[in-house]
């Protein structure tokens, strides 16, 4: 062995050793990570991310992801000549959209994100909250404005109640389940579900260790744009109050007090674009967003 090959080698087993008790602290733990963003549309990051879940399941740890679609829902709708319509930030969803909604999202990227798992040796499981009777859904009702009136979103939903009996199953059979945001309503309807809630309602049922939010940012930033690493739960009011938190951030925030009070022990909001994201917040000293915990 040369001194060059030498040293490399001792660099990776200072790694693994690093690695190691991060490995034994999520050892049989659940970890739900919520994959969407610009992060979803680069084949490269995929891969990543499908190696990063690949090891973690032969870690002892079991992942569920979580998929979002909402530019690949855009871009369908416009080739289908379907015009999409917004209320306060989510898509009104009349039968003929929530029809494509779930061919996309059920269908074409819950697929194709198993795929991308496997070819790169793991074994993932394509599910969405009809599955099982996983997730129960019910209308979402949006308040009016001046007039008083409700918004009517169509069929966008909320998770009414999350039966874990299909994920159960298969969490620690060397399975990784891959779940679309769609869901069954007790009216029969199908109804679309804002990703994030349905990681964070997920996440809680399973009461897991960590929830991920893989998002287009590095995760919460200070007045000075610099990474806030760690926040208490009882921060955020605050922050939001004092305008350090704003726009698109305060639901992904919200979210994870709402994670949280289901159970969570920890979320994680960090930048999915950054290579391996996943294993540098979960498996070494450094971590790679803002931590909130309780």
């Amino acid at each position: 062995m040369t001194e060059d090959s030498a040293d490399s080698a001792l660099q990776q087993a200072r790694i693994l050793m690093q690695a190691l008790p991060h490995m034994l602290r999520y050892d049989e733990a659940t970890v739900v990570v919520k994959y969407g963003g610009h992060a979803m549309g680069d084949d490269k990051v995929a891969r990543d991310f499908s190696r990063d879940m690949v090891l973690l399941e032969q870690s002892g740890v079991n992942p569920v992801v979580v998929h979002g679609g909402g530019p690949q829902i855009g871009a369908m709708l416009g080739k289908l000549g379907i015009k999409s319509e917004f209320a306060d930030g989510l898509r009104v969803t009349d039968k003929a959209t929530m029809e494509i909604v779930e061919m996309v999202l059920a269908g074409y990227i819950n697929k194709q994100i198993v795929g991308f798992i496997n070819s790169v040796g793991g074994r993932a499981i394509g599910l969405c909250g009809k599955d099982g009777r996983m997730v129960t859904a019910e209308k979402l009702a949006r308040p009016g404005h001046e007039d008083g009136k409700a918004i009517d979103l169509g069929f966008v939903g909320e998770v009414a109640k999350v039966d874990t009996t299909v994920l159960d199953q298969v969490l620690g059979r060397e399975l990784i389940p891959v779940l679309a945001p769609v869901a069954q309503g007790l009216d029969g309807e199908t109804y679309n579900i804002n990703a994030d809630t349905f990681a964070g309602a997920i996440a809680g049922a399973l009461g897991a260790k960590r929830l991920l939010f893989l998002t287009d940012v590095p995760g919460v930033l200070d007045k000075n744009k610099q990474l806030i690493k760690e926040l208490k739960v009882e921060d955020i009011p605050g922050l939001v109050a004092d305008g350090t938190i704003t726009g698109g951030m305060i639901p992904k925030v919200e979210t994870c007090m709402y994670a949280i009070e289901r159970g969570v022990e920890g979320v994680v909001i960090l930048d999915g674009k950054l290579p391996h994201a996943v294993l540098i917040e979960l498996l070494t000293d450094h971590g790679a967003g803002t931590l909130i915990t309780r």
